[in-house]
């Protein structure tokens, strides 16, 4: 694996060249052409440093730039626990990352971790630098996504907006869709070691996927008059029990019945890392995209 290394530096005064303003390198000790530059914006939470360490051991990739308004000034290696620093300080200007990497003129991702309220300026600096762009940001509004899209368009820029990067999520949520052609009865139970959004967004886009098929769920118990039936998402009858408790995984499971038959399906994440795969999946897709496509399931 090669060595990155990072530094700002100033170009010297002399007769012929004027005072530049200081500016932000990164170069590794065996650089590749090809490699996909990626800067992490959002590199000091637990699940930005959990995407250094994937990146910085990923075939194809260099860990280009962290940005965060926390830990500035520090190693992002060291941050991250790993053996050696990578001499990559954790800076907040995204838009000097974004000027040190296009003046290379080299392929540029920038992943998103950060804020439904910054995403779509972080967007529009990663476009104005020719960078695309990767997109997990939980609670991300409708209206942000088209207004994202219709940016994209325009620059005919990449972007991947990822409502999971949990490729066990996908794959669960398409066994659902493939089963609910064949049962009449389903409900949705999902744990989660503290409450955010209830239900949680997968369970209720779960339910929307199962939903408008011209099916009716749970005939013979259509009452929503009960609370503790849990909730009804949509108006196909689709149940959705919220167990939130401190050190539970986040859980989800789906259960199908019919006379004499029941179908569960179940998948649990059990540490951020469990994302990563669909991180770099996505890294290494958008790189070809010249539009959003919102999901990551559209290249599994």
């Amino acid at each position: 694996m090669a060595a990155v290394n990072c530094l700002f530096f100033k170009l010297s005064h002399s007769r012929h060249l004027k005072p530049s303003r200081p500016s932000f390198s990164c170069s590794a000790s065996q650089p590749s052409q090809n490699n996909i530059k990626v800067i992490i914006n959002g590199a000091a939470k637990e699940i930005g440093r959990a995407a250094v360490v994937a990146v910085t051991k990923a075939r194809g990739m260099e860990l280009a730039g962290a940005v965060d308004n926390h830990f500035l000034g520090e190693d992002i290696g060291l941050l991250c626990d790993m053996e050696e620093p990578l001499e990559i300080p954790v800076v907040s200007d995204l838009t000097m990352v974004l000027g040190s990497i296009s003046q290379g003129k080299e392929v540029g991702v920038v992943i998103d971790f950060t804020d439904p309220s910054t995403v779509y300026e972080n967007v529009k600096q990663a476009t104005a630098f020719g960078m695309k762009s990767v997109v997990y940001v939980p609670r991300i509004k409708p209206e942000t996504v088209s207004a994202l899209s219709a940016l994209c368009d325009k620059a005919t820029m990449g972007c991947l907006v990822a409502p999971t990067l949990s490729i066990g999520s996908i794959l669960l949520q398409q066994a659902v869709i493939m089963a609910s052609f064949h049962y009449n009865n389903v409900e949705i139970v999902e744990s989660r070691p503290n409450a955010l959004d209830l239900p949680s967004p997968e369970a209720t886009q779960i339910a929307n996927n199962i939903s408008n098929l011209g099916q009716i769920y749970n005939r013979e118990d259509s009452s929503t008059d009960v609370q503790a039936r849990g909730q009804v998402i949509g108006e196909d009858g689709v149940r959705v029990h919220s167990m939130v408790l401190p050190g539970l995984p986040s859980s989800t499971q789906v259960y199908f019945s019919s006379p004499g038959d029941v179908y569960t399906v179940k998948h649990d994440i059990l540490d951020v890392r469990s994302l990563m795969p669909g991180l770099l999946l996505a890294i290494r897709k958008v790189v070809r995209l010249k539009n959003l496509v919102y999901g990551l399931e559209k290249f599994l």
